[in-house]
C-alpha cells in the first residue's frame, strides 16, 4: 500500500476559517481522551473543515488560525475521504490490511460509507490503544447501527455537529468578540435567569436568518435563486446518492416529495398518516423513509415530556426539519412570503429557534435533552430543556413583537409540573425589553438567544 502522501490524500487545510465552531474545543478534548473520535453530523456543515483545522501539530485554539504555536498534537493527521473511489474500494477489499497499514493518525472522511471499516478499527485499537489516533466523520448515524457503534463502545466518542448557529454567523471575520467569547442564553435559562433591559427590534433581519439556514456553503452564496439552488442541490445529492447507501429504497421518486411535505409539517405534531396520504406506498413504509431522512440529519422529531403529575399530557412527538434554509427552499418561500404569511413564519421561527437551542447546547458543559410539552386542552411549550435530573427549563416562540401574561399560561403549567427541578421559563419574541413577568418567567427578545454573553 502507498504512502498517504504518494496518493495525494494529504490535503492542505485552508489558512483562514471564516466561523469559530464552539464544538472546537470538546473535539479537542476528545481526542485528548479518546482513541477514537467521531464527528457526526449533516454533509456540508463542516466536518471536514473542522477536522483538518484542529489536527494539524501547528493547530493554535487561539484565534482559530495556523500560528506556529503547536498544541498538545504531535503530529499531522493524513487525511482519507471515502468519497474517493479508490480509497473506498481498498477498504472494503481488505479492512484489516487497509487499517493496519494506515500512518499513525489519520482523518477517515464519511467513514458510515465503509461499514466493514468498524470491526477493523476496533481491533487496531485493541492492540495499540492511543488517544486521539483515529478522528472519523459521518454523514448519517452511525449510532443507529447496532453492529456498528457496538463494535466501539468504550473506544469512541462523539461530537455532533450542526450546520452553523447565529452566535457562530455572529463570530464571523467582521466580528470584534474575543476568541473566549461564548454565548450564554442556556446558563443563564438553568442559572439565575434574566436581567432587564433593552435592544433593537431585528424585525425583517429575523426573516432572512430565518430563509438564510446555516450550511456555510450556502451562506457564501448571494441571497435568493443562487442559494435556494445550492438547498436544491444539497438536498438531491442527499437522497440520491447517501440514503440508497443505507438502505435500499424502492421508491426513490417518494423522498423528495416526502421532504416538502416534512416542511409542511415542520413545528407541529407528527402526524403519519397526513404524510402518507399523498403517497401510493404503505404507511409503514413512509415511516420508514422518515427514520431513513432522521439519520442523515434532515428531519427530527423531539419527543413530547412527560410528569406523573399530568395526566392529559399529548404523547406525540414534534416534527422539525433541520435547517429552516432547506425548508423554505423545498416550500419555495423566500421573506417576503414569510412576511405575508404569518402561520408559516410561525413554524419556521419555531424550528428556527429549535435548531439554535440544538447547536448551542451540543457544545455546552453539561447534557441538555430536548422536548415539548402539550396537553389535551390546548395548553403547550414549544421546547422543554432539562438539563440531567436537576433542572427543567420551557421556552416558547412568538413571531410578534409583543407579549402578555396570557402567553406564560402553558409555562406556568409546565412550572407546576416540574415543581422544584423548574428553573426558568421564557417568552422569545421579536421585540425589544427583557422584563420579568413573575418568579422565573421572562419576555426575551429573540436575537438575545444568540448574543447574549
Amino acid at each position: 500500500m502507498q504512502s498517504a502522501e504518494a496518493k495525494g490524500y494529504n490535503q492542505p487545510m485552508a489558512e483562514d476559517i471564516l466561523y469559530p465552531r464552539f464544538a472546537e474545543r470538546r473535539l479537542v478534548e476528545a481526542l485528548e481522551d479518546s482513541p477514537v473520535v467521531l464527528i457526526q453530523g449533516p454533509r456540508q456543515c463542516g466536518k471536514t473543515t473542522l477536522a483538518q483545522l484542529v489536527c494539524t501539530s501547528q493547530y493554535s485554539p487561539e484565534g482559530n488560525r495556523r500560528s506556529g504555536r503547536r498544541s498538545g498534537i504531535p503530529e499531522d493527521y493524513i487525511y482519507f475521504s471515502f468519497d474517493d473511489e479508490v480509497v473506498r474500494a481498498g477498504a472494503e477489499a481488505d479492512p484489516l490490511g487497509f487499517v493496519a497499514e494506515l500512518p499513525g493518525r489519520v482523518i477517515l472522511d464519511e467513514v458510515q460509507r465503509v461499514p466493514a471499516l468498524f470491526a477493523a478499527l476496533k481491533l487496531e485499537v485493541d492492540r495499540r490503544r492511543l488517544p486521539g489516533r483515529f478522528l472519523l466523520t459521518g454523514s448519517s448515524n452511525v449510532l443507529q447501527t447496532p453492529a456498528l457503534s457496538d463494535s466501539l463502545a468504550g473506544r469512541m466518542e462523539t461530537v455532533r455537529l450542526h450546520p452553523l448557529a447565529q452566535c457562530e454567523l455572529q463570530g464571523g471575520p467582521d466580528s470584534t468578540r474575543g476568541a473566549d467569547w461564548s454565548p450564554g442564553f442556556l446558563d443563564s435559562l438553568f442559572g439565575r435567569g434574566f436581567e432587564s433591559g433593552r435592544t433593537e427590534r431585528l424585525g425583517s433581519a429575523l426573516i432572512e436568518r430565518v430563509v438564510s439556514g446555516g450550511y456555510p456553503a450556502a451562506l457564501a452564496r448571494p441571497a435568493g435563486r443562487r442559494r435556494a439552488n445550492w438547498y436544491r442541490n444539497f438536498l438531491d445529492a442527499q437522497l440520491e446518492r447517501d440514503i440508497p447507501e443505507i438502505a435500499r429504497i424502492r421508491s426513490l421518486d417518494v423522498l423528495p416529495r416526502l421532504m416538502r411535505h416534512a416542511a409542511v409539517q415542520t413545528a407541529t405534531l407528527f402526524n403519519l398518516s397526513e404524510l402518507a396520504a399523498p403517497f401510493q406506498v404503505s404507511r409503514t413504509t413512509v415511516r420508514d423513509y422518515v427514520t431513513l431522512l432522521e439519520r442523515v440529519f434532515l428531519l427530527e422529531k423531539l419527543p413530547p415530556w412527560h410528569s406523573n403529575r399530568l395526566k392529559r399530557l399529548i404523547k406525540t412527538p414534534k416534527l422539525h426539519l433541520g435547517d429552516t434554509g432547506l425548508a423554505c427552499t423545498l416550500l419555495g418561500v423566500g421573506a417576503a412570503d414569510l412576511t405575508v404569511d404569518r402561520t408559516l413564519l410561525g413554524q419556521m421561527l419555531e424550528t428556527f429557534a429549535y435548531q439554535e437551542l440544538r447547536r448551542q447546547a451540543s457544545w455546552h458543559a453539561d447534557p441538555v435533552s430536548f422536548y415539548h410539552f402539550r396537553d389535551r386542552d390546548g395548553a403547550e411549550v414549544d421546547i422543554v430543556l432539562e438539563r440531567g435530573a436537576r433542572a427543567l427549563a420551557g421556552v416558547e416562540i412568538k413571531a410578534g413583537a409583543t407579549v402578555k401574561a396570557a402567553d406564560f399560561r402553558a409555562l406556568r403549567k409546565l412550572k407546576a409540573a416540574a415543581g422544584s427541578r423548574f428553573s426558568n421559563g421564557v417568552v422569545l419574541y421579536d421585540g425589544e425589553t427583557s422584563v420579568r413577568f413573575d418568579e422565573g418567567l421572562y419576555a426575551i427578545p429573540l436575537r438575545l438567544l444568540w448574543e447574549m454573553s
